[in-house]
């Protein structure tokens, strides 16, 4: 975030959404402020409050997609949730609890494979190792066996004596006097050189690729069971629980299997740069990851507002959401499986399209929480012809690529852009009203029989012009009434 300024998230932004600065500002500045709220001496970093947001705009004008592109500039623990997945604490559903704990869970991920492809360079000599052990001549299983349990953090360790053992079976008995002694020594030196050079020789041709496909009996970590466990609401603590022992079982499971080489080295370095995190240190910092940067987007807000003072019906819980969503937008702490996490300084960023109710149907208290309010405004049809072509990865470059699979060349004029646009807002204006989603519907219509037919047109080249795009959305876009079931 050092080297991220509110302009260069703004322009970063604009790289994917059309219009809407004002929201673009307010979201740059909020991220801003939490790096600069870790600069400023402690005392007075507990008392600098995170300024939670309030997007208001009708459908498919790009909330979602800032909060969604948000994520990955942000490189910060970063959830996404719907307010109507959660009822009020009584009613059957999810409690709002469970955000905080999924963005723990997220965030720790998040750090885990970081850490994972941390440690991967060191990881990948432990396996080439224990890859060299099996592929060298008279390899002992059991010995395998011990010493990837060690590498994998299981129980079954190897006693030393055992090697010692070992090698007393092996002498005749009969040699036991001194003129075999003698000899013992020598044979058990040149064969150690003879063993070393043979195992030079492999790991030259392992590190060059040239064993990947040679299959090799190994011991590797059984496959693992996803368990899901499903809990009433109320029993999350319990079901975390039971979800933890099932996993430690699985860890410590392992099996003998015979795999080519190049999974086996895959598979080992995985597992060993894995038992290489500290879990309880990796806990701690997620939890401070997630307190001092963590970021929840609450999309649909408005679909728990009360709406007209309507208290029965499927209403009912829904002034309860707000109650329940009130002390985790203030600030409180929740119960996760990595610790308690404290809500305080958590970022919230809330949205909604607000046509049937106002902001002000949402309880004060609530609002109060959102003191930053932006407006998103409807997309005009000079918005929808930047759309098509202007963003990263835009909708005429997505269909022109999945075009070029099949060999055929898609080309679109810009007049036939403007076609496009003004269809679009001419059926928004005369239906409903769904954005930059409507573009969507009416280019799927636009290249239907190009996609349908792009096999049997290999190496042609198709212009879309505004007569193509008259010839096949003019009848949908004048026909009220079929625009509204087809597009």
């Amino acid at each position: 975030m050092e080297q991220l300024t509110p302009r260069q998230i703004v322009q970063e932004l604009d790289r994917h959404i059309i219009g809407q600065h004002d929201a673009k500002r307010a979201v740059a500045i909020a991220l801003r402020n939490r790096w600069r709220r870790m600069q400023i001496e402690p005392e007075l970093r507990q008392e600098v409050m995170p300024k939670n947001i309030l997007m208001i705009g009708p459908t498919g004008v790009g909330k979602t997609e800032i909060a969604r592109r948000l994520s990955t500039i942000a490189d910060a623990p970063f959830i996404k949730v719907e307010a109507t997945k959660f009822t009020e604490v009584g009613y059957v559903g999810k409690e709002v609890d469970s955000i905080i704990r999924d963005l723990t869970a997220i965030s720790f991920k998040k750090l885990s494979e970081r850490r994972i492809k941390e440690n991967m360079e060191k990881a990948k000599k432990i396996a080439d190792e224990k890859v060299l052990d099996a592929l060298m001549p008279g390899s002992h299983e059991d010995e395998d066996d011990d010493d990837l349990g060690f590498m994998l953090g299981g129980s079954d360790i190897g006693d030393p004596d055992d090697d010692a053992e070992d090698a007393v079976t092996e002498e005749d008995p009969e040699d036991g006097k001194s003129d075999g002694s003698s000899e013992k020594p020598q044979e058990s030196s040149e064969q150690s050189r003879e063993d070393a050079e043979t195992r030079e020789m492999l790991r030259k041709k392992l590190e060059a690729g040239e064993l990947d496909d040679k299959e090799i009996e190994i011991r590797l970590p059984s496959r693992k069971v996803n368990v899901e466990i499903m809990s009433p609401p109320g029993m999350e603590d319990m079901s975390e629980q039971l979800q933890s022992i099932f996993e430690n079982i699985e860890k410590k499971r392992t099996e003998r299997v015979r795999v080519k080489v190049g999974e086996a080295r895959e598979q080992l370095a995985k597992d060993a740069a894995e038992h290489m995190v500290d879990r309880t240190d990796l806990s701690k910092q997620t939890i401070e990851a997630v307190e001092n940067n963590g970021i929840v987007f609450i999309d649909e807000i408005d679909k728990i507002c009360g709406g007209g003072g309507e208290k029965n019906g499927p209403n009912v819980s829904r002034e309860g959401v707000q109650r329940d969503l009130l002390p985790l937008i203030e600030g409180c702490s929740v119960k996760t499986k990595y610790g308690m996490v404290k809500t305080d300084h958590i970022l919230f960023i809330t949205s909604g399209a607000f046509q049937v109710s106002k902001p002000s149907d949402l309880i004060p208290e609530l609002q109060g929480r959102l003191p930053i309010r932006v407006e998103l405004k409807a997309l005009t049809v000079e918005d929808f012809k930047k759309i098509l072509t202007e963003p990263h990865a835009s909708i005429t470059e997505q269909y022109t690529a999945l075009l070029r699979t099949e060999g055929v060349e898609l080309r679109f004029t810009d007049d036939a852009l403007q076609s496009i646009a003004e269809a679009a807002f001419k059926v928004n204006e005369s239906t409903e009203n769904i954005g930059a989603r409507r573009l969507q519907t009416i280019m799927e219509r636009l290249v239907d029989e190009i996609s349908f037919d792009a096999p049997e047109r290999k190496g042609e080249t198709v212009t879309i012009d505004s007569t193509y795009v008259h010839e096949h959305l003019g009848k949908l876009v004048e026909d009220e009434d079929l625009s509204r079931y087809i597009l």
